[in-house]
């Protein structure tokens, strides 16, 4: 059963390839482009010796992937630097040694686009391409990019299980999916960490806290309810 609403805006992206050079080339958010460029050209002290990626930073992994992730956006000095998904950035550090765990991914780190990652059966995602200022977009920069979260889940025609990373994600994901407003509010997912949903088209919505400093440095995420996450998700793809 497909989900109930989203398809028909997003035609004209027939390959993940095609979408991928639109959402590098958009400008459709006049903030955070700036924000953006201006990162790029002031950096960090211990990345000055980089060139930044200072665009927007488009989903990455298996096409044919099972298990789809979506985060909040890209961090100014994590993927605005290196142009790849929650690489070079603490919360990258834990994700992918989390997806290495459990067989998602050829290597626990991340650090550049060419250091050899590899996703295996995941696709990596985010709700915002740009980073914002303060880690924060507006719902209008939000809604701006839901077209393209729509075309990837159009174009992941194997996913079954979805984890949302934070509150945003959760949120974003069912709008894009549809089932935002398939649902009357009281009958829509909670979201909590470790919440469980079987969706009406049976994928499995499994939504967790985002490994974000401000989480995981406070113990509001430990590292082993981040792991029951990924194991969970395992175990349910391992079953079918």
């Amino acid at each position: 059963m497909p989900s109930p609403t989203g398809q028909h805006h997003t035609r004209r992206w027939k390959t993940l390839a095609a979408l991928e050079q639109t959402i590098q080339s958009c400008e459709l958010c006049p903030r955070l482009r700036q924000h953006c460029s201006h990162v790029a050209q002031t950096k960090k002290r211990e990345f000055r010796d980089w060139t930044y990626w200072g665009r927007p930073v488009p989903g990455f992994g298996d096409p044919n992937a099972r298990l789809l992730l979506v985060g909040l956006a890209p961090a100014a000095h994590g993927a605005n630097r290196t142009g790849r998904m929650f690489t070079g950035d603490s919360s990258g550090d834990w994700l992918y040694d989390a997806l290495h765990k459990f067989g998602f991914a050829n290597q626990p780190e991340s650090q550049s686009r060419d250091d050899g990652l590899k996703l295996r059966d995941c696709y990596i995602t985010a709700s915002a391409r740009c980073a914002p200022p303060q880690n924060r977009p507006t719902t209008e920069e939000l809604n701006a990019c839901r077209p393209y979260l729509i075309a990837e889940l159009n174009l992941l025609m194997q996913v079954e299980v979805v984890v949302v990373l934070g509150r945003i994600g959760y949120e974003r994901w069912l709008k894009a999916s549809g089932w935002w407003s398939h649902f009357r509010p009281k009958d829509r997912p909670m979201f909590g960490h470790g919440s469980e949903t079987q969706m009406p088209d049976e994928t499995t919505l499994i939504c967790s806290f985002h490994p974000s400093r401000q989480n995981t440095n406070t113990g509001r995420l430990t590292r082993s309810m981040w792991y029951d996450i990924f194991k969970r998700a395992r175990t349910l793809l391992s079953d079918k």
